[in-house]
């Protein structure tokens, strides 16, 4: 990715995404509504491993979920994210450093 495509990322994480994990694995998730599909289908290429489920259709809501877990996240996102990590709010600092380490994630 270049400067400005990971910006973008950036934003788009900081804006609506999640930091966290299932309980036994870490994961970064995005959910938004089914008109962002070409979008997803971006992140889908630029992160590679990162995978793209639905859409999902219930409650009402038209959504897709995007997720970036193991390998993936270890290897293509997480370096993003730390070389950015000054550059985010302290809230999502936090939720990004709780994560590494609740789940122990080592380089």
């Amino acid at each position: 990715m270049n400067d400005f495509e990971e910006g973008f990322l950036m934003g788009i994480l900081v804006g609506e995404g999640h930091f966290g994990g299932d309980g036994l694995h870490p994961q970064v998730t995005l959910r938004m509504h089914t008109r962002h599909e070409e979008l997803f289908h971006w992140l889908e290429a630029k992160v590679a491993g990162s995978k793209l489920y639905g859409p999902y259709h219930h409650g009402g809501r038209n959504y897709y979920q995007w997720m970036v877990r193991g390998k993936a996240l270890r290897e293509e996102l997480l370096p993003i994210l730390r070389r950015h990590f000054d550059h985010v709010d302290a809230h999502i600092r936090q939720r990004i450093a709780d994560m590494i380490s609740r789940y122990k994630i080592t380089e």
